[in-house]
């Protein structure tokens, strides 16, 4: 009996250690299909095309920071396909302020200017690079991480891979200072005071 106790043991850790396995490596679900079909049914070569980036060639430059995206709300074809874009335009002194993704790692590719990137570890290790056309930098999924465009004349263009249809942004400011968390517990954890503290959201409050 107590042989059979081990061993009901034993499978039930192998079956646990298992589903820990598969929770750790969790990210976009794989499909058994060739692709999702949208609910209209109809596929073709135009289902397959995004053009939402169209808008770059020719035009303004934008006066701040500006990501556009090619993610599963914009472009319905990602769907199951495990990749994502963004285009991330940076005019002079422009920032993309800490944030992370939670669902993917992120691949940056600078096409134009200069960028100061960085990101946090989880051991609060900082790693930072001053890149130059043609670079290549990635984040580590869940990471913390920024880009800074500190050149005062030119902007800055890159290009953003992502391993998710959907890798989700986190902003640490708006997380922190936009929302409803307790002016008292956010003066607490800066190690400052209640006024401070409703500086910094009257700051990051969204413009009337």
């Amino acid at each position: 009996m107590a042989s059979r106790t081990s061993t009901l043991k034993f499978f039930s850790l192998l079956i646990s250690s298992f589903a820990i396995v598969q929770m750790a490596m969790a990210g976009d679900p794989d499909i058994l299909t060739d692709f999702v079909v949208p609910p209209n049914g109809r596929v073709d070569g135009n289902f397959f095309t995004y053009t939402g980036f169209r808008v770059l060639v020719g035009g303004a430059p934008p006066t701040a920071f500006k990501v556009l995206k090619a993610s599963l709300a914009e472009f319905p074809a990602l769907n199951g396909q495990s990749v994502s874009y963004a285009v991330l335009q940076f005019p002079s002194g422009t920032t993309n302020p800490p944030h992370t993704h939670p669902r993917s790692a992120e691949l940056l590719f600078l096409v134009q200017g200069s960028l100061q990137v960085g990101f946090v570890d989880t051991k609060n290790n900082l790693f930072t690079q001053t890149l130059q056309v043609g670079d290549l930098f990635v984040f580590p999924k869940g990471l913390v991480h920024f880009q800074y465009n500190a050149d005062s004349k030119k902007p800055a263009l890159a290009i953003s891979a992502f391993g998710s249809a959907n890798a989700g942004h986190v902003s640490i400011p708006s997380t922190l200072f936009t929302t409803v968390i307790d002016d008292n517990v956010l003066a607490i954890s800066f190690k400052t005071d209640v006024a401070t503290i409703q500086k910094l959201k009257a700051g990051l409050a969204p413009k009337p």
